[in-house]
């Protein structure tokens, strides 16, 4: 890849010894305790050239300490200054979904549909990250996820590979900027490269079966926005795929990646990823381990410094080139001079609205949010009403933040219990009885705050009970013996298994873990303060015994796929297993009427189709509610018959509209090539003549649709 610093690259590159250059291959762990001398040391030496600001694989779940901007400036200082070249190192954390200000888990944000204002929660998330000398974000995570049993599945955008498009660009976009040496810019990484959601049994770091079509068509998109979208570092997966692991895949890391894909950034192996060959069983020592990922691709080792202890003597045996070295150092080097690290390599503190990213936070987790059921439209509620709050989940903060809040202040997190009693009027009241063991109540309605651990989310938190626990089912139980109407709140990570629960409630409001301001957005929420609009981003199931369970499947030689209707016995004889909410659902406070769709326009021929023209698609979408409502409106389409089986729905397009009550809203859609194709094995686009099924509704179960015949 060529660039405006090469003649500098260059310079730099034949200056150094070798010693240096698996320097700037390697990255280092930040020192908790002790050690810290010696770090400056082998920094001093020119023998580290990233730092890792956190201490563990397992960063997300385990409690990491402010960031002592001193220390890491002291750091850079002794690289620039008292290193022999002078070269700046980048500082790298994994700011996930929040700084000190936490956003919602990305899963979460990704039920909004609202892509614009997630891309304005990752510039505001990167001015913060940024002024506490983070260069670097390992974010976002582009693992296509099936299985809520995987812990990480609440880094991803869920089950979609368009809405995981969306969500690339987004973060990508929001973290970089406009430009990458701009002080509130932040590299932006994607990862899992590629195929880590796919771990079978939603364990975490386990083997993956993916098809050449599967990759083309559902693990790679996300990774091919993130590339469009201007990012410049990715992150290779732990897994294997067919038995080959990524970290050690040429075809994975050079053939996809850099030649398919057309990356032109730096390759990070994930946490001490090199060493683990070994147990992956394809490397019978570390210097073999070093070979195999330096020649698939890696370029930067983090944390085990394999490079630094092996590559020496893998070069003189004649195993490993001084080119792929180089190749992989001047990757680095383009990186840290494009974000402007040698002309300002400290950080200096800025000035942070943190009040106004708080009320960012705010929106985004109302928009986040999902109103599943509402009964008897008991919601919204009334602020003078008497109102029973019972459940741990009321008065909890840390859990509100999910996984991977590793700088968010717990203290400054309001609980839910604490945001409800804002909301009360003089005239109402609002009790609270955590284990709900009153046997009297004059209370008008109860309210149930159930909240999921973030500890049993995250990486390596993978669970196989996808449900409430049992002491939730105990207050459950005694919430339902008092006779009155009983709204749920969930303060979960992860969807969960809804048979058996969805049933107890008169109202469910699934608030996810939230961040900062979850709390006060779900109380704004169920007071009306607010609208909800969310969408399942990824299927609730009736069981977890029936995952993986996912909208974008295929018919088969029977009728066995329930997802959509057809024969329930032909899948299991003793369950229904349809979703329990399917993807793209979500309820608002208004009632909605969707007209049937309309061409706008002439459906082209595929020729014409390949010459880039388009067709458009409308649909009225009236509000006769009460209330206006803000509408996901979703397009799918089906192809009827094609060379290989195609899925019953795919999503190709959404608009986020808001519906006035007693309005109507025209919508429409514009389709073409790279709407109605598929990639093939090969991974070549393909485009075929026949008949095509567009719906337009409200989720994916709509039967709302037109057929269009392309010749």
């Amino acid at each position: 890849m060529n660039s405006k610093f090469d003649a500098r690259i260059d310079v730099l590159l034949s200056k150094m010894t070798l010693r240096e250059k698996l320097g700037q291959l390697t990255q280092s762990e930040t020192v908790k305790t002790g050690g810290a001398e010696q770090l400056k040391e082998q920094v001093r030496r020119g023998e580290v050239g990233s730092i890792l600001m956190s201490v563990g694989a397992t960063a997300g779940n385990t409690p990491q300490g402010e960031i002592d901007v001193d220390f890491y400036n002291e750091l850079q200082r002794i690289a620039v200054e008292e290193g022999r070249l002078g070269i700046p190192m980048i500082f790298g954390r994994d700011v996930i979904h929040g700084h000190r200000t936490v956003y919602p888990i990305p899963l979460a944000m990704a039920a909004s549909f609202d892509f614009d204002r997630i891309k304005q929660c990752y510039r505001e998330i990167a001015e913060e990250a940024t002024n506490d000398s983070v260069h670097w974000s390992f974010a976002p995570m582009l693992d296509l996820a099936r299985d809520p049993r995987w812990g990480r599945m609440i880094e991803s955008a869920g089950e979609d590979p368009f809405v995981g498009r969306q969500m690339a660009r987004a973060i990508v976009e929001g973290f970089q900027g406009e430009a990458l040496n701009d002080p509130g810019s932040i590299l932006a990484c994607a990862k899992h490269f590629v195929g880590y959601g796919a771990a079978e049994g939603g364990r975490d770091y386990w083997h993956t079966e993916i098809s050449d079509y599967a990759l083309y068509n559902y693990y790679l998109p996300a990774f091919r926005e993130a590339i469009e979208a201007g990012i410049q570092t990715v992150m290779s997966s732990f897994n294997d795929i067919n038995g080959e692991p990524v970290t050690a895949s040429e075809y994975y890391l050079k053939e996809i990646l850099r030649d398919y894909l057309g990356f032109g950034g730096f390759v990070v192996s994930d946490y001490a990823a090199i060493r683990q060959l070994i147990h992956n069983g394809v490397a019978k020592d570390e210097c073999e381990a070093t070979v195999l990922a330096m020649n698939a691709g890696v370029d930067l080792d983090m944390v085990d410094s394999c490079y630094l202890k092996n590559a020496e003597k893998a070069i003189q045996e004649g195993r490993l080139s001084i080119t792929a070295i180089d190749n992989a150092v001047k990757n680095i080097l383009r990186i840290k001079f494009e974000k402007g690290l040698f002309e300002n390599p400290y950080c200096k503190k800025r000035k942070i609205n943190y009040l106004a990213h708080r009320q960012s936070a705010r929106e985004m987790a109302a928009k986040s949010a999902i109103l599943l059921k509402n009964e008897g439209n008991i919601l919204p509620l009334r602020k003078d009403m008497k109102i029973l709050l019972v459940g741990e989940g009321a008065l909890e903060r840390e859990s509100l933040h999910g996984s991977w809040a590793l700088d968010g202040n717990i203290e400054e997190t309001p609980n839910f219990y604490e945001a409800m009693l804002e909301k009360i009027m003089p005239a109402g009241k609002l009790r609270y009885d955590k284990n709900c063991e009153t046997t009297l109540t004059d209370a008008d309605i109860v309210v149930f705050a159930l909240c999921e651990d973030a500890y049993s989310t995250g990486e390596n938190a993978c669970v196989s009970h996808i449900s409430i626990s049992d002491y939730e089912r105990s207050i459950l139980k005694r919430a339902k013996a008092l006779g009155k109407k009983l709204v749920g709140v969930f303060f979960y990570g992860r969807p969960i298994a809804m048979q058996g629960i969805a049933e107890e409630f008169d109202a469910i409001l699934y608030a996810w873990h939230g961040g900062s301001e979850v709390a006060h957005a779900a109380a704004d929420l169920l007071f009306g303060d607010r609208l909800p609009c969310g969408k399942t981003p990824v299927t609730f199931p009736r069981l977890a015994t029936h995952l993986p369970l996912y909208y974008n499947g295929y018919s088969s030689g029977h009728d066995v796929n329930s997802y959509y209707g057809e024969s329930s016995p032909g899948c299991y004889r003793d369950s229904l297993a349809s979703p329990y909410y399917p993807f793209g659902y979500g309820l608002t406070y208004s009632k909605l009427r969707y007209g049937s769709p309309i061409l706008e326009s002439p459906v082209p021929t595929v020729a014409d189709l390949e010459a880039e023209n388009t067709f458009e698609v409308s649909v009225t979408v009236e509000n006769i509610g009460l209330f206006d409502a803000e509408e996901t409106v979703q397009l799918y389409i089906r192809d009827k018959v094609a060379k290989i089986s195609r899925p019953i729905r795919e999503l190709k397009a959404f608009r986020k509209i808001l519906v006035k009550k007693g309005e109507t809203v025209w919508v429409s859609f514009t389709l073409g090539k790279k709407d109605l194709g598929y990639f093939d094995k090969t991974g070549k686009y393909v485009l075929e003549a026949g008949e095509f099924e567009i719906y337009i509704g409200s989720n994916c179960l709509t039967e709302n649709k037109i057929m269009v015949c392309i010749d």
